[in-house]
């Protein structure tokens, strides 16, 4: 059973962003904490100075005038403290804001990116769960951290004018506080549903998130435009938001049901005992400063017991949602490393798969079976077939994004499973079909496949033929490549697809003599004359490096070592070209399929 919303759960909830605001903001919370201690007990203070001071003017105790300037000065001073005191919180707050918020997004994004594979990133469920995370990590401590300072600045207040009550009227006061009870039942149930509602409408929200960002997209302008989908991406963000609000809405009826009984039922009990003390003043009962102090202990007992239900509630809230930010940033590796791991040497032998499956989960067919295949060091194999076969797949288990659900991937003999996936993946050069366009310059986007030698991006940039293009930009390498993002004086450009695709290039090119080289469609999108230069580039920098080539096209796989034809997960067919079209199978015909289009 999970500890979500139980008592050890939230305390541990608590216990952990109490801790991440004393190692964020330890001078803010101290000060946060004595402004509220302040902003408690000052009321009381200011309620019993009113007393003395009517008591004093009515005539109820003679005395001299420096016995009325006194208390009366204590007043001022309160008055003074009490308006001072909500600006210097007010600052207080906000800076502990910024503090613990850049704290949690930190400790956040330092465990996202300590994800070891990809799962995480490809489960929808896992998805909603990191953007709840994103939004609670920044704004949840801190809510937590407010409403907890509020529960002990309202506790204090309502403690001291429960006193001021009970030394009044006993009765009265434990009437006043019975009746603030319902009040605090019914916040806490609805703190529950809020939270529910909110994990509910995440993946609305993210959807929604998805619509707006394509309708604002230069990417996917002249398409919506082309085909007219901005109507019904339209309708479908409207879609989403009619049925978040839809929730909100059940939900802020279902509160105002849940909190109007309460505060009538309160209401009635601080008018019956302001009746009450306004009789017995008449009756000459209690002093003029003493139905002063009466009728503001009474509101501010219920007042106060209303804002501890509130906080109450608030903390519940935000410590369930919490969890959620907890979940994540404790959770365990999404693959396993071992520790010590093995070192990975320099490939020697070179990568074998032994009997290698696949799927995503056990609700999803089964993605490769059984596939067999060794790649020699200083070879190149190339992986053919329809799409949907494996191809990608078997990629993202050679750099470790997934684990085989059977069988095994050797380096040099030694598991894969038993290496360190970031020591591996240093010896892995990749350059993906779905290759980033990150809206950085052109240097950062090149230094970006290798940081420590952003020294060499020109020679990067030279081998993948687009140095010619960086160069002339307004502002050379300088240039950001992105229209989306600069000011007056930074006007970015936006570069073909072409283009980004030999940027692409260079970053693969930056990381020198990888031990293995992945091309995924290294020159899909490209003029022929463009493609033709691009796959010189490359069988220059793959000359004796092991690598693995990616292509729908058959005419850059010919000149691989090994070709290897994927089908429905499993290998149909591998060996040279000559060979397999000789064979006259799979491959023959994708080849003639291919050639006729080129012959008719």
């Amino acid at each position: 059973m999970s500890t979500r919303d139980t008592g050890r759960g939230r305390a541990a909830g608590l216990r952990a962003v109490a801790g991440l605001a004393l190692r964020a903001a330890p001078v803010p919370l101290a000060g946060i904490a004595l402004a509220a201690l302040l902003g408690a007990g000052l009321p009381v203070a200011a309620a019993w100075l009113t007393r003395e001071v009517l008591d004093l003017v009515a005539g109820a105790r003679r005395g001299a005038v420096a016995d009325v300037m006194g208390p009366a000065a204590g007043l001022a001073g309160v008055a003074v403290a009490v308006a001072f005191l909500p600006h210097a919180e007010r600052f207080l707050c906000g800076e502990l804001g910024r503090r613990v918020g850049l704290a949690a997004q930190d400790r956040l994004y330092a465990r996202v990116n300590g994800f070891t594979g990809l799962a995480p990133f490809e489960d929808p469920e896992r998805l909603d769960r990191l953007r709840l995370a994103e939004q609670c990590g920044q704004d949840t401590p801190v809510q937590i951290v407010s409403a907890a300072v509020s529960l002990g600045q309202a506790g204090v207040t309502v403690a001291g004018f429960a006193v001021s009550l009970w030394l009044m009227s006993p009765w009265l006061a434990v009437v006043v506080l019975l009746g603030a009870l319902p009040a605090l039942a019914a916040e806490l149930r609805l703190a529950r549903a809020w939270s529910q509602a909110m994990l509910h409408t995440t993946s609305l929200e993210r959807r929604e998130s998805f619509y707006a960002h394509l309708l604002g997209s230069v990417q996917a302008a002249k398409e919506i435009r082309l085909f007219g989908t901005g109507t019904p991406l339209r309708e479908r963000m409207r879609r989403d938001r009619t049925a978040i609000n839809a929730t909100r809405r059940r939900m802020e009826l279902r509160t105002a049901a849940a909190q109007g009984l309460p505060a009538a039922v309160s209401a009635g009990i601080g008018a019956a005992g302001l009746f009450w003390a306004v009789r017995a003043a008449a009756r000459g009962e209690l002093t003029v400063g003493d139905l002063a102090v009466l009728t503001s202990a009474i509101a501010a007992v219920q007042g106060g017991l209303s804002g501890i239900a509130a906080s109450a509630a608030v903390a519940r809230q935000h410590l369930l949602l919490f969890e959620h930010y907890l979940d994540l940033t404790n959770a365990p590796p999404d693959l396993p490393v071992p520790r010590p791991a093995r070192p990975v040497g320099e490939l020697t032998r070179g990568i074998e798969l032994r009997d290698v499956w696949f799927r995503y989960s056990e609700q999803h067919d089964w993605v490769l079976r059984g596939v067999n295949l060794t790649l020699p060091r200083g070879r190149t194999l190339a992986l053919v077939g329809d799409n949907g076969a494996g191809k990608s797949t078997l990629v993202k288990l050679l750099c470790r994004f997934y684990d085989p659900s059977r069988g095994s991937i050797l380096w040099d003999g030694t598991d894969i499973r038993e290496l360190d996936p970031a020591e591996l993946r240093r010896r892995v050069g990749a350059v993906f079909q779905d290759f980033v366009r990150y809206d950085l310059t052109a240097a950062e986007n090149i230094a970006l496949g290798a940081p420590e030698r952003a020294g060499e991006v020109v020679r990067a940039a030279r081998a993948a033929g687009v140095h010619d293009t960086l160069a002339a930009l307004p502002r050379g390498y300088d240039t950001l490549l992105s229209r989306s993002y600069g000011d007056g004086e930074e006007v970015g450009v936006e570069l073909s697809g072409g283009q980004w695709q030999r940027v692409a290039l260079a970053r693969a090119f930056l990381r020198e003599d990888p031990d293995l080289l992945i091309l995924d469609e290294p020159a899909s999108g490209l003029d022929p004359e463009a493609e033709h230069e691009i796959q010189e580039a490359l069988r220059l920098h793959r000359r004796g490096r092991t690598s693995l080539l990616i292509s729908h096209r058959l005419g850059t796989a010919r000149d691989a070592d090994l070709i290897v034809v994927l089908r429905d997960g499993a290998v149909v067919e591998s060996g040279g070209h000559t060979e397999l079209v000789g064979a006259d199978g799979r491959y023959a015909a994708l080849f003639r399929r291919q050639a006729e289009g080129y012959v008719r």
